[in-house]
C-alpha cells in the first residue's frame, strides 16, 4: 500500500541491502546479487492519471471513506491499534463499526495519534483504504495487478518475498501458476489472515465452511511459506496464519520497533533472512 510514487528502480535500492543484511543476519551461506532481484510492481496502477492543476481533484477526507468495506477495515485498524499502544484511544465497544462520518472521524483521529501511524497524513491512510478495497472488490484492478506480479514469477525464480497488501497479490499470483518452480514464499506484514475482508475474498476461494475455511497452498510440496508478523503492526492483524493455510505453513512473530509495518525493517531480521535462504540453498 501506499507504494503508487515509488518505481521498481527506487524500491529495488531500498529493498537490496536490507535483504542482503538480513540473510547476513541469518549466516546464510549466499548472497543475493543486486541484478538477481527482481520487484513485481504496481503502485502506479493507483495512481492517479496527471492533471492540470485547474481540473485536479481535492485531497482525500474522512468524508471520502464511504463505503462499508473501507469503513470495516478502519475500524479493524483502529481496535488493533488501540489493543498495542496505550497512546490510542479505545473504540467504545469492540464491535464498533466506523459507520458515520462522526466516527470515522474519531477513528482517523485516534489513528493518527498512534505509533503506528504517527508520520501518515490522513489523505495518506484513506487512500490506503481505498487500494485495499480497489484490490479485493474490482476486477479488474485486480487482474491488472496481479498480471505485473504474475509477469516477475520468471521459471528461474526461487523465492518470493512480498510485504503489506504485495503479499494477497503475490498469494494469488502463485495460487495461479500451477507447476511454477518458487522454493519459498516469504510473507511479511501480510493482511492475508484478516477474516470476511481480505481472507474471505481470496482467490482461489478457501474451501470449507464457516470457521473451517482453509486457504489453498500456493504451491506444490516442495514449497516453504514463512509468515513473519511484527508486535504493533496494525495491517498484520493475525499473526498466526496457520489456522488458515495449514499447519504446513512457518510463522513468526518479531519486533520492529516503531517501524512496525516498514518492509525493509523485516528484511534486515534474521528470522527473514533464514526463510529467503532456505529458498536459494
Amino acid at each position: 500500500m501506499g507504494q503508487q510514487v515509488q518505481g521498481e528502480d527506487r524500491l529495488r535500492a531500498v529493498w537490496w541491502p536490507a535483504l542482503s543484511d538480513g540473510l547476513r543476519r541469518a549466516a546464510s551461506p549466499i548472497l543475493v546479487p543486486e541484478s538477481d532481484l527482481t520487484i513485481g510492481f504496481f503502485g502506479d496502477l493507483f495512481r492517479p492519471a496527471g492533471q492540470m492543476l485547474s481540473a485536479a481533484d481535492l485531497p482525500y477526507t474522512a468524508r471520502d471513506v464511504e463505503d462499508d468495506f473501507e469503513q470495516e477495515l478502519l475500524a479493524a485498524w483502529w481496535r488493533a491499534a488501540a489493543e498495542t499502544d496505550p497512546g490510542v484511544v479505545a473504540p467504545d465497544a469492540a464491535d464498533t463499526l466506523v459507520s458515520t462520518p462522526r466516527s470515522v472521524q474519531a477513528a482517523l483521529r485516534a489513528l493518527s495519534g498512534s505509533r503506528f501511524f504517527a508520520n501518515v497524513a490522513l489523505r495518506a491512510m484513506v487512500a490506503d483504504l481505498k487500494q485495499v478495497r480497489a484490490y479485493l472488490t474490482d476486477d479488474k484492478v485486480r487482474e491488472q495487478v496481479r498480471d505485473r506480479v504474475a509477469d516477475a514469477i520468471r521459471p528461474d525464480t526461487r523465492v518470493v518475498v512480498a510485504h503489506s497488501l504485495g503479499s494477497v497479490v503475490a498469494y494469488e499470483a502463485l495460487c495461479a501458476l500451477p507447476g511454477h518452480g518458487v522454493r519459498a514464499l516469504v510473507t511479511v506484514g501480510s493482511p492475508l489472515g484478516i477474516r470476511h475482508l481480505v481472507f474471505d475474498r481470496l482467490r482461489p476461494t478457501p474451501a470449507g465452511t464457516g470457521k473451517q475455511l482453509l486457504g489453498a497452498w500456493p504451491g506444490g510440496n516442495d514449497l516453504t511459506w514463512t509468515n513473519l508478523a511484527a508486535r504493533g503492526d496494525v495491517v498484520a492483524l493475525v499473526k498466526d496464519l496457520r489456522p488458515l493455510f495449514g499447519d504446513h505453513l512457518r510463522s513468526g512473530v518479531l519486533d520492529n520497533g516503531t517501524h512496525a509495518h516498514d518492509a525493509t525493517s523485516y528484511l534486515t531480521d534474521a528470522l527473514c533472512g533464514r526463510a529467503i535462504a532456505d529458498g536459494l540453498t
